[in-house]
């Protein structure tokens, strides 16, 4: 565990020393975040922290920002999407869409969560994620340090190697403030209506679009927004 935290707390470093003020941790209130939250804070990285409150959030997500704030005396910028967008949505295809086609939770998930998050890259040089190879199969071939192709943003991955065993062993020995859904088995928590809990033996993110035929890649799109741009490629990428 310590060559582990030795290695994220390095990269972390080296994120800031490279890209200074250029730098930002879009956190989603998981697991992950409650380590890189931590170790941000605790290695006095003075990182920004932000979030995506995309309207539909669990009660528990809220309570993680807030005592992340109190204990340690930071805030979290939390960005939401834009009102008019969401509601011409919502007026054309019903507050439940993303239920009707794997199409319109993909708009779904643009409007709330990839443009909000645009806007909190603009200007950035690079951006940490807590994704980890485990996680799915379709995060397996992450590397430490990756370019986003459109943007030419830097990714730092920070808990790569990292198992949810050890996520949660950290979390434990230093007492951090956690996401208490992941006490009913939530391993991957976004937004309420499309966040289950796991059985014994599924993939870490088989609760989220569970209706929807998971071939490893059941993301939002975050990460892989821009090579849609480029490629015209329809398939989603990693959350963070």
């Amino acid at each position: 565990m310590s060559a582990l935290i030795e290695q994220a707390v390095s990269l972390l470093k080296q994120a800031k020393e490279t890209h200074g003020d250029g730098l930002v941790y879009p956190c989603s209130m998981g697991l992950e975040g409650s380590v890189m939250v931590d170790l941000i804070n605790k290695n006095s990285l003075d990182i920004p922290i932000m979030t995506l409150d995309t309207g539909r959030l669990p009660q528990a997500t809220y309570d993680v920002i807030s005592a992340f704030e109190a204990r340690y005396g930071i805030r979290v910028q939390v960005l939401f999407p834009d009102c008019h967008e969401v509601e011409a949505m919502v007026r054309e295809h019903g507050v439940n869409l993303f239920r009707t086609s794997v199409e319109l939770r993909k708009s779904c998930c643009e409007i709330r969560k990839i443009r909000p998050l645009m806007r909190a890259l603009e200007g950035k040089e690079a951006w940490i994620t807590g994704r980890r190879r485990q996680q799915s199969k379709g995060r397996s071939d992450l590397q430490f340090i990756e370019t986003d192709p459109v943007y030419g943003l830097k990714k730092y991955n920070p808990l790569l190697e990292w198992s949810l065993d050890d996520v949660s062993e950290y979390v434990r020995a230093n007492a951090v403030p956690y996401n208490r859904l992941h006490d009913a088995h939530y391993h991957s928590i976004g937004c309420e209506c499309c966040t289950r809990a796991i059985s014994m033996g599924e993939d870490e993110r088989a609760g989220r679009w569970w209706w929807e035929n998971d071939d490893g890649a059941a993301e939002c799109g975050l990460h892989v927004m821009s090579l849609k741009e480029v490629t015209g490629d329809i398939e989603d990428g990693e959350g963070i």
